[in-house]
């Protein structure tokens, strides 16, 4: 299970192992590991197996070219699946089952994808450390005493155990970077509207998107590949161009101009992870590129700006949830009053009810223009902060999160430190921009740093190519977890 997804697809189409071989090794994986992990709500494993044959038969017969054809992967559970639970995490929806898929579904069974199981998530991806979920905390690979992060904490955690190849999450506000960052993994949060929506279980609209983890970052560029694209039932979706593999992993550092903001270093930052992203900028000099101090001082609204939309937008998204139409209803209401006021009360957890208090606060009329549209200037002129800075730089790169993975319990106990922990990524949520994270090192307990890159709009490839130049050059991507592996804890290497 230390083979890249490409790896195993390539492995596929010469012959060496079918798409069943594989399968079956991942189901193995999962059994022998998840358990310590819970980074699994559900395996199908009958279904797995019968897909994989079905597709092992279209290699055979070269009717499917995807470099990533036959390999198994896993989905975060927010992701609806036609037929088959998909439950965010949530008591409200540990039952359901939806009627239809998600697009990305679609292009994943064309792609000749094998969908093994669905992924443990913070609840209805609201939180960092993905102890939110109704089916239990999610554990972290390189320590089962800390949190993976979050809200993709079960597919971070996956890739990085060997219980997924690959797998998609959902970013908000960092929810695929920040558990990469944790678990020692790449993951991408694309352009927005660069992947579709239609069938995501939505948190925050204006943010949420669809998004790759992986071993590596080409393993992230081709899954990406496979899922991105316009769809009429997403009117915020765009045309895209395929993130050319061959170029990525050929991209030269000459003449790259990468900036480094200088706001992101200061109070609140551990030093471990200032030290490895600094060490990380020297690595892209000596590789030819110029590093150059600029500055973002929107920083510090970052966080408010981020939480007052994200929760705004939540309160409105999870007010279909009444115990009528479809989810959790409580029993021995008298009214329908009361069927609305139990529902909601016992099928959310606290995380979300603070969230949709919050963001019924911001909206409420006394209220509306001290906060709500006061967040949408900032919104304009974070964006407007992103496009000076790159006019002097092409790529920017910085810590993904201030620290490593904290221990379960901590931040569950002081809402307002696993907030700040997204200080960093909501960022280019807020205006839409790609983001990737990548591995840069560890701390002094052995815990993974991550790096994170942010590029202008559509930006994937140079990002991508940028993020790939780092990983031919470094090994930080070829550590996993010896917790698993028979091999000293702090990992080793591929």
């Amino acid at each position: 299970m230390k083979m890249t997804a490409l790896d195993v697809g390539r492995a596929i189409r010469e012959g060496a192992i079918t798409s069943v071989d594989a399968t079956f090794a991942m189901l193995e994986a999962i059994g022998q590991k998840d358990a310590r992990l819970n980074g699994y709500i559900r395996v199908f494993a009958d279904l797995a197996l019968q897909r994989a044959e079905e597709v092992q038969k279209k290699i055979c017969a070269g009717e499917s070219a995807s470099p990533l054809a036959g390999v198994p992967f896993a989905i975060k559970d927010n992701i609806c699946t036609e037929g088959l639970p998909t439950t965010c995490g949530s008591r409200m929806l540990a039952d359901f089952s939806p009627p239809y898929s998600a697009t990305i579904m679609k292009k994943l069974e064309e792609a000749g994808a094998v969908l093994v199981g669905k992924l443990n998530l913070d609840e209805f991806c609201m939180g960092s450390t993905s102890e939110t979920s109704y089916f239990g905390p999610v554990r972290n690979p390189w320590d089962t005493s800390r949190v993976p992060g979050g809200s993709s904490g079960g597919a971070a955690a996956s890739v990085a155990a060997g219980t997924a190849f690959y797998a998609y999450g959902s970013d908000t506000g960092g929810s695929i970077r920040q558990p990469c960052s944790y678990c020692g993994v790449s993951g991408i949060k694309p352009t927005y509207g660069t992947v579709s929506r239609f069938g995501l279980i939505a948190y925050a609209s204006s943010l949420d998107q669809i998004g790759p983890i992986g071993r590596d970052i080409l393993d992230c560029a081709a899954a990406l590949n496979q899922i991105a694209g316009k769809d009429p039932a997403d009117q915020t979706t765009n045309e895209s161009t395929p993130i050319d593999l061959a170029a990525a992993r050929s991209f030269s550092g000459k003449d790259l101009r990468i900036g480094m903001p200088v706001d992101y270093f200061g109070e609140g930052i551990d030093p471990d992870v200032e030290a490895r992203v600094r060490e990380a900028a020297e690595k892209y000099k000596d590789l030819g590129a110029t590093v150059i101090p600029i500055r973002l001082p929107i920083v510090e609204y970052a966080i408010p700006t981020y939480y007052i939309i994200a929760c705004a937008e939540a309160c409105s998204n999870l007010s279909r949830y009444d115990g009528i139409k479809y989810g959790y209803r409580a029993k021995g209401a008298e009214n329908l009053s009361e069927i609305y006021i139990r529902s909601r009360s016992e099928g959310f957890g606290l995380e979300v009810k603070r969230r949709i208090m919050l963001g019924n606060y911001v909206l409420s009329s006394g209220y509306y223009e001290a906060y709500y549209k006061k967040a949408l200037q900032a919104k304009a002129i974070i964006k407007k902060t992103f496009d000076e800075a790159f006019a002097s730089c092409d790529l920017m790169i910085g810590p993904t999160a201030p620290a490593t993975a904290p221990r379960i319990g901590e931040s569950l106990s002081d809402p307002l430190k696993m907030y700040l922990g997204d200080i960093y990524t909501v960022l280019p949520n807020i205006v839409g921009l790609p983001s990737a994270s990548i591995p840069c090192g560890s701390d002094r307990n052995g815990m993974p740093v991550g790096l994170q890159l942010i590029g202008p709009y559509h930006g994937e490839q140079l990002m991508v190519g940028a993020a790939s130049l780092f990983q031919r050059s470094t090994k930080h991507h070829l550590r996993v977890p010896g917790l698993f592996d028979d091999c000293e804890e702090g990992g080793v290497e591929r």
